[in-house]
């Protein structure tokens, strides 16, 4: 409680003013209430400067009351322009009023008792730019000039600024030449050298907003002097649009250059970057780096060093970032949640979910993008659908269409196609090319060409020049042996010029980020790449590793088409990687495209070859490569049965009390044995290994086991070429060697 409370008839025998100190001492909206209670009591409330500090704190203070201030403004008897000026710049500051300021603003014309100045325009500026009201900011722009305050530094600025975020660089281009001396030429005057600088941030930041890179390059290389904020504008618009490796070499200038140290804000633009071409070492350093500095790592730049730990493949250093942030709040709790959904830890995705919760912390909408998209991984597809409803009827949030678009990955990579097609249908909102190349991915997995060509025809009507439809509805054909409708799409894709998406792949070592392409020889070592290259195939082939050659779509032959697969860009990274590592070092590859059967089959046995942790991630998930030979107990599968029945102890490891039954279709497995191991089986089926994989119940980590096997070691003939190899298979029951009818039952382990 505050002294004056105690004496109320203390102020009244001193000047009014002295009452001025204690409103300035308020610390929060009750203690506010009660000064002025007592400024009414005592008949002060009506003098106009302690009138314009309460509406002062009442309006922009941590505690503000708008509401209130509002109330205030309207009871003052005279409202000088220090009162407009402050009721204009909380609304403007506020997240839903900014048009209310301009018509305060309105108001305050059409009184007329006082006239805007210096200090009004800002903040009309930053309503007009919030808004994006272009039309509105070139009208307070003439009352500007009508006021001669053209010349104003700081109502310059914001009308730049205004311009920028509205979008006009032409407007902004004619307003920055009027004001700025020549960039290029040094500034002796302090002032109007701070003032430059300024200007020439908001242009390159202008440059960026609309994507134009390379302007906002040569405006940034032409300034003569530069602040933080310039090489923070710099590396965040390259982020921004997708030049990863030019924001960090601009990063890595930075610190060349020394007459600029990296900020808070610089590491949270180079994150991103560091991010997506997941630099793991080079984000370990700029992490020491805010350590040794001392800089703040609050829940901003602590949330980007979680997502950065977790895209760069080191998911338990994202979690020990995350457990030592001194405060989470939703954002910090996304970043991890996100993580997990990465890596496929379901599991651990809902214990961080229940200890979020017990935070009193509600899930966001990016909250559930994580949880749908870590249930689809994992198919979990009731848990899936669970989580949906809950969103609407439990945390009263509405699905955005990125919600929608995870139960449509979830529902068809589950394989329920029908479904996932209806969702779409009845979306509450018109479905876009995301949602309709998720059920496209979705019918190439499961073969399904009639909805996948329905999908198709919608996609290249909403992305008539976006290769993925075309590509995508290619494969399926290619893959049905249709090569007279593949000729047709590619036809298509001809006449239109459309070009599918080069596949590239990244790979960091010594701090360096090396880039490579399908087929690519540009690297100064491509020599010896190629021979490592070279020795993986024949250290693979003597495995009985068999290529996947049914991922070529093309009409070629065999041989061909292994050639076309030796070459992927994720195989080049990592041969570059074993010839420039030393044995045992983990691998840590990025790829913009998702990652094919074959290279996904052969990195496994690279993994046990090479004695190397491999960790790739797609533009989907991360996949995880270490051999590690273990027994586990596991599902039970019946040949041409509906109802496999999880084991009591698998149950338990999935965290449940009882044994349970969940249905899948298992009749296109065939089950064969290898006669010269009898802790080997071989599992074929009609297409490729995603009909095991995709079944709803099977944990997805069950794919990192699977081996390519050439069909030579099955004894049943009916096991084709895309015959899998589990080593870690072994027989339960009611198994004969050599393998015959009798045999009935098998162990898939996860």
């Amino acid at each position: 409680m505050n002294a004056l409370m105690f004496q109320p008839n203390a102020a009244t025998s001193h000047h009014p003013y002295s009452v001025v100190p204690q409103i300035r001492t308020c610390k929060s909206m009750r203690e506010l209430k009660q000064v002025h209670a007592f400024c009414i009591k005592t008949a002060q409330a009506h003098d106009s400067r302690i009138a314009s500090e309460i509406l002062r704190l009442s309006a922009t203070s941590d505690f503000r009351d708008i509401g209130y201030a509002l109330s205030v403004f309207d009871q003052m008897p005279e409202r000088n322009c220090f009162a407009w000026n402050t009721v204009i710049r909380a609304l403007a500051e506020t997240n839903d009023r900014h048009l209310d300021a301009l018509l305060v603003f309105c108001q305050m014309v059409s009184e007329a008792t006082v006239e805007p100045n210096q200090f009004t325009f800002p903040s009309l500026l930053k309503a007009c730019a919030v808004t994006a009201g272009l039309e509105e900011g070139k009208q307070v722009h003439g009352l500007v000039v009508k006021f001669g305050l053209v010349d104003d530094e700081f109502v310059v600025t914001n009308l730049l600024r205004m311009y920028v975020m509205c979008g006009s660089m032409e407007d902004a281009h004619v307003l920055f030449y009027r004001n700025v001396e020549d960039v290029g030429r040094l500034v002796r005057d302090e002032r109007k050298k701070e003032f430059n600088v300024v200007l020439c941030n908001v242009m390159v930041d202008g440059y960026v907003r609309v994507g134009n890179i390379k302007a906002a390059r040569e405006l940034f290389d032409r300034m003569a002097q530069r602040s933080v904020v310039s090489w923070n504008v710099m590396i965040s618009g390259y982020a921004q649009n997708g030049f990863y490796m030019e924001a960090i070499e601009m990063f890595h200038r930075m610190m060349q250059m020394g007459d600029m140290l990296p900020n808070r804000v610089t590491l949270v633009s180079v994150l991103p970057a560091i991010s997506r071409l997941g630099a793991l070492e080079m984000g370990k350093w700029v992490h020491l780096y805010a350590e040794k500095n001392k800089i703040c790592i609050d829940d901003v730049l602590g949330s980007a060093l979680v997502d950065m730990y977790a895209k760069c493949g080191s998911i338990e250093k994202a979690i020990q970032v995350f457990e030592k942030l001194p405060q989470n709040n939703v954002i910090t709790w996304n970043a991890v949640i996100g993580g997990l959904a990465m890596h496929g830890k379901a599991n651990d995705l809902f214990n961080y979910l229940s200890r979020m919760g017990k935070c009193g912390i509600s899930p966001s909408d990016v909250t559930f993008i994580a949880i749908l998209s870590a249930c689809s991984h994992a198919g979990l597809v009731d848990e899936g659908r669970l989580f949906f409803k809950d969103m609407v009827n439990r945390v009263g949030l509405k699905p955005k269409i990125e919600h929608y678009g995870c139960m449509v990955d979830l529902l068809g990579r589950a394989g329920y196609l029908e479904e996932a097609e209806e969702l779409i249908l009845n979306m509450p909102m018109k479905p876009d090319d995301v949602i309709w190349k998720a059920l496209l991915g979705a019918c190439k997995m499961h073969k399904n060409i009639e909805i996948g060509r329905r999908a198709a025809e919608v996609l290249m009507q909403l992305a008539p020049h976006d290769s993925g439809a075309y590509v995508a509805l290619s494969n399926m054909y290619a893959t049905s042996g249709d090569w007279d409708a593949v000729a047709e799409v590619r036809l298509v894709m001809k006449d239109m010029d459309i070009r599918k998406d080069p596949g590239c792949s990244w790979i960091e070592i010594d701090g360096v980020i090396h880039e490579f392409l399908v087929e690519d020889d540009s690297h100064p070592r491509a020599k010896d790449i190629h021979s490592m290259l070279k020795e993986i195939s024949n250290k693979l082939s003597l495995e009985g590793h068999m290529p996947v050659t049914t991922q070529v779509l093309l009409k070629m032959d065999e041989k061909h088409k292994e050639s076309v697969l030796h070459y992927h860009s994720e195989k080049i990274a990592v041969a570059f990687g074993l010839i420039s590592t030393a044995p045992k070092t983990p691998l840590q590859i990025v790829k913009n495209l998702r990652i094919c059967e074959d290279c996904h089959s052969s990195m496994k046995l690279t993994s046990k070859l090479y004695e190397r942790k491999i960790v790739i991630r797609d533009r989907k998930r991360f996949h995880h490569f270490e051999h590690v030979m273990q027994k586990f107990t596991g599902i039970l599968f019946r040949q041409g049965m509906r109802m496999p029945t999880f084991w009591l102890t698998f149950a338990k490891r999935q965290g449940q009390t009882t044994t349970q039954e969940r249905s899948a279709d298992v009749r296109n497995l065939i089950i064969s044995a290898d006669v010269r191991d009898e802790q080997a089986l071989a599992i074929g089926f009609r297409a490729n290994r995603e009909d095991v994989i995709g079944l709803r119940w099977l944990n997805s980590s069950a794919s990192e086991i699977l081996l390519p096997f050439s069909n030579t070691y099955c004894s049943n003939k009916q096991v084709n070429a895309n015959c899998i190899h589990l080593k870690q298979l072994y027989i339960l029951q009611e198994a004969s060697f050599p393998p015959q009818n009798s045999l009935k039952s098998a162990v898939i382990f996860t």
